[in-house]
């Protein structure tokens, strides 16, 4: 498996545990020129900007280490341009940044280990 292959089916494996959980995704993979959304979700009063990081386990770097700096900044960035080209969930919901890390123990996505951190960072 290519690491685009499973970084895909990393996002597959988010997708289906949000919906799992009652969120009903709004957008996969929002382009806008700072940057890219993995997924948009919505639940209650919260619009989850999700960020999806899949890696090898024993890599050199883990899921949650790769979200650097300047990888939230881009996701900030994406979720602004989101809200302005949809400003129907401006006013009646709350964003949220929110993480769902992967470790890749081999090619099959039930083995890999997943966390969901909600809230992981803020503006």
């Amino acid at each position: 498996m290519t690491a685009a292959q499973r970084g895909k089916a990393g996002e597959e494996l988010a997708a289906d545990f949000l919906q799992e959980k009652g969120y009903r995704i709004i957008a996969r993979n929002f382009h806008c020129r700072g940057g890219e959304l993995d997924i948009v979700a919505a639940k209650d009063e919260i619009l989850a900007f999700v960020e999806v990081r899949t890696r090898k386990k024993g890599g050199m770097v883990s899921p949650v280490e790769s979200v650097t700096a300047a990888k939230r900044k881009k996701v900030i960035a994406a979720a602004y341009a989101f809200l302005e080209e949809h400003s129907e969930w401006q006013q009646t919901m709350q964003p949220r940044f929110d993480l769902f890390l992967i470790e890749a123990d081999g090619d099959a996505p039930e083995d890999w280990q997943t966390d969901y951190l909600c809230d992981a960072f803020q503006l």
